[in-house]
């Protein structure tokens, strides 16, 4: 924090998200899994959220409305790297697949590819994709390149989704991720 306060006072940053990124590293150390999606959105909220509004505001474009925005697409990011990190996390006794959307799919166990897991890996991308399509509007609003910079992260999120269906939604064999051709395409739109 020392070190970014000539930045926090050039861009009169808020001293609220970084707050957050300080407390969703104390929410991993004491949560390993989360009951419901509204309890994942609050950590995404701490985890996700922040870097999006440090980012509108170096921008200096701090609004409410392009702070939803960037919220949506910044918690649909993070939504897609815990689809793609499964195994990973597991391998750090972490679980970022609600239990009550677990439940709701009949997955007993996350330690391989099967078919509850599949259908409950394609209802979370959906919530994802739900999100990440803020990120057009959000760029259309931020304008020039930055607004396109914006645009193409949130497509990036979108390329991954599509890499893990073509994947058959197997996470367990490698981490599914868009082939360059397809973040070209995506940088391309």
């Amino acid at each position: 924090m020392r070190r970014l306060q000539p930045t926090i006072r050039a861009c009169s940053l808020p001293r609220e998200p970084f707050e957050r990124l300080i407390e969703a590293n104390r929410m991993d150390q004491r949560i390993a899994a989360y009951e419901t999606w509204d309890d994942l959105k609050h950590y995404c909220v701490h985890s996700a959220d922040p870097v999006g509004r440090l980012v509108l505001g170096v921008l200096g474009r701090y609004d409410a409305e392009l702070v939803a925005l960037s919220d949506d697409v910044c918690t649909g990011l993070q939504l897609v790297n815990f689809l793609q990190d499964v195994p990973r996390d597991l391998a750090l006794g972490r679980v970022y697949l609600p239990a009550d959307d677990r439940r709701r799919f009949g997955v007993t166990e996350l330690a391989h590819a099967n078919e509850p897991l599949r259908r409950l890996l394609e209802a979370e991308a959906e919530r994802a994709r739900g999100l990440l399509g803020s990120g057009e509007e959000l760029g259309r609003r931020l304008g020039g390149r930055v607004g396109r910079a914006v645009a193409l992260f949130a497509r990036g999120g979108l390329a991954a989704l599509e890499a893990l269906e073509r994947a058959d939604w197997d996470i367990f064999n490698g981490r599914p991720r868009p082939s360059r051709a397809r973040l070209a395409l995506a940088a391309i739109r």
